[in-house]
């Protein structure tokens, strides 16, 4: 095989691995969307703008300040179409299911989306030749965009700022994959490892209840 060949191969190889992280890390994110919209008793129409604003959001702020313009979203319709399945899903069985109790597994959800996008956000940026620190932050934002927009949506506090070990997890995942890329990492195995290390420390960080330190306010006059 002539090296052109195998160069043209191995390129669309992992371009199709990466629009399968993409995609995935889409749909799930809008399930967790839809759940969340349908907990707050929101009509058909705001359980799909749930979904895909938790399942895109995040990739289009990524590519708007990375620069790849237009955003992938706008380029490729899968993705809304992937975030609008969802929904759709999740409006449908919404009748024969338990949503308070389901509401139970949007942190899986949110577990798988996080991992995927954590790598794909830090793989897009590299691509694009960002700074290690716009590596990192670019793979953080890809995960936590989406689910930051939900909860103000829902008027509730984002995630981000108060579940154990959320954010965390993207910026640990995203870290590891700088330290992978650095020691030559085939790419599309960096790629998995990330994602299932980010996947597995969110987890894990909810199982155990980790949690960063939270300031507390101290009282004047107490004791007096």
């Amino acid at each position: 095989m002539s090296p052109p060949l195998r160069y043209l191969i191995h390129a669309m190889m992992n371009n199709s691995i990466l629009l399968l992280f993409d995609v995935f890390g889409t749909f799930v994110f809008a399930l967790s969307g839809a759940t969340k919209a349908i907990s707050k008793k929101m009509d058909f129409l705001g359980v799909i703008v749930f979904a895909i604003t938790v399942g895109c959001a995040g990739g289009m702020i990524r590519d708007v300040l990375i620069g790849a313009v237009p955003v992938a979203a706008y380029q490729n319709s899968v993705y809304i179409i992937a975030a609008f399945v969802a929904g759709l899903l999740m409006f449908l069985i919404a009748e024969n299911c338990e949503i308070d109790s389901f509401l139970n597994h949007i942190m899986f959800f949110d577990a798988i989306g996080l991992g995927f996008f954590t790598a794909m956000g830090c793989e897009k940026a590299a691509t694009f030749g960002i700074s290690p620190v716009g590596i990192v932050f670019s793979g953080c934002l890809s995960a936590v965009g989406g689910g930051v927009l939900r909860d103000m949506f829902a008027r509730e506090v984002p995630m981000v700022f108060t579940s154990d070990f959320y954010a965390s997890a993207s910026i640990l995942g995203a870290l590891l994959f700088l330290l992978l890329s650095y020691i030559g990492c085939h790419p599309s195995l960096n790629l998995w490892i990330t994602a299932l290390f980010t996947i597995a420390a969110r987890v894990l960080g909810y199982k155990l209840h980790l949690r960063l330190p939270v300031a507390h306010q101290g009282h004047k006059g107490e004791g007096k």
